[in-house]
C-alpha cells in the first residue's frame, strides 16, 4: 500500500502541471493572459482582506491565551479517544479550524515531541492536511466579498471539520496501528 502511494505522490503534481497548460493550449485559452489577469485580480483580493486578516490574527490569539482551546479540548477528550482520537492531537485540530499557520506550529511541536513515526504525528499531519480553516475562510473571503449571512456556512464547515479529523483518526489506525 505505501508503494503504491508513493509512486501516485511522486507523479500526481508533475502530470497535473504538465497537463492543465496543455489542455489550456488545446481549447485555446491564452494562457499568459490569463494567468496574469488572474494574478492582478488575486493581488486585489489579497489588499481588500487585510483588515479581516488582522482582526482574525487577534481574535485567535485571544482564543489561545484565555486558555479556551485547552478547556475545550479537555472538554471533548473523552468522546474523541474512543474511536482513537487521542487527547494531544485535539488542540491542533481545534486551531486549524481559526489557523493553518498556528495549526502548523501545534504540529510541529507535536512531531519533535513524540516524532514523526508515532500514532500521534501520524495523525496530527493526516489531520492537518484534511482539514480546513473553515473561520479563516469565513472571516476573511467572506467578509471581504460583503457575505453577513454565514449560519449554515459555519456549521457546514465544522462538521467537515469533525469528519476529517475523525477520519484521519481512523484511517492512521487502521493503515499502522
Amino acid at each position: 500500500m505505501t508503494g503504491v502511494l508513493n509512486t501516485i505522490s511522486t507523479y500526481a503534481i508533475p502530470l497535473v502541471l504538465l497537463l492543465i497548460p496543455i489542455y489550456a493550449l488545446k481549447k485555446g485559452v491564452k494562457v499568459y493572459s490569463v494567468f496574469t489577469e488572474g494574478a492582478k485580480e488575486g493581488l486585489n483580493v489579497a489588499i481588500m482582506i487585510i483588515p479581516y486578516l488582522v482582526c482574525m490574527l487577534a481574535a485567535i490569539g485571544m482564543f489561545r491565551a484565555s486558555g479556551a482551546m485547552d478547556w475545550l479540548a479537555a472538554l471533548i477528550n473523552p468522546i474523541t479517544s474512543l474511536i482513537g482520537l487521542p487527547g494531544e492531537v485535539l488542540p491542533m485540530g481545534i486551531m486549524r479550524s481559526f489557523s493553518g499557520g498556528g495549526a502548523e506550529g501545534m504540529m510541529s511541536d507535536l512531531l519533535k515531541t513524540y516524532g514523526t513515526q508515532s500514532q500521534i504525528g501520524r495523525i496530527a499531519s493526516v489531520a492537518l492536511g484534511s482539514t480546513e480553516t473553515t473561520f479563516y475562510i469565513i472571516a476573511v473571503y467572506f467578509g471581504a466579498v460583503g457575505i453577513t449571512n454565514v449560519r449554515h456556512s459555519v456549521i457546514a464547515g465544522l462538521l467537515g471539520d469533525l469528519a476529517s479529523l475523525i477520519a484521519s483518526a481512523v484511517i492512521v489506525n487502521v493503515m499502522w496501528y
